[in-house]
């Protein structure tokens, strides 16, 4: 079958629309999934250091706005920052999530009663 040069034109502009929304698509999914490995890897880091993800701290806490992070003292959020880069190191030798968990709560516990037994008021600051 030909097709006359106006129905090739029209022909051509459907398929550019495909190939285009095709790739849309797939950039889309791409986020949608990386969102979804984002999330996770925020719940490993906060059962690790809460002892629950965010979704059931919510369930726990209908009356709270927020997340379990915005209500987390100043302990628990330098100890999730370091827990954040460990996991970080942990992903990139390929360790399970299983494992890192348990490394991560281990690594959370131990900083944590670190942290709590300072006498920061002994402690001579250095000035700037």
């Amino acid at each position: 079958m030909l097709l006359n040069l106006s129905d090739y034109g029209s022909f051509c502009t459907i398929l550019i629309l495909n190939v285009s929304n095709s790739i849309r698509l797939e950039k889309m999914q791409d986020l949608i999934q990386k969102s979804y490995i984002y999330a996770d890897e925020a719940d490993l880091l906060n059962v690790a250091l809460f002892g629950q993800t965010a979704k059931e701290w919510r369930d726990r806490n209908p009356d709270k706005e927020g997340n379990i992070r915005d209500y987390a003292d100043l302990h628990q959020l330098l100890v999730l920052s370091n827990l954040e880069s460990y996991n970080a190191i942990l992903i990139v030798h390929g360790v399970s999530q299983e494992n890192r968990l348990e490394l991560l709560r281990e690594t959370a516990e131990h900083q944590l009663r670190t942290i709590k037994g300072l006498d920061f008021k002994s402690q001579k600051l250095l000035a700037p």
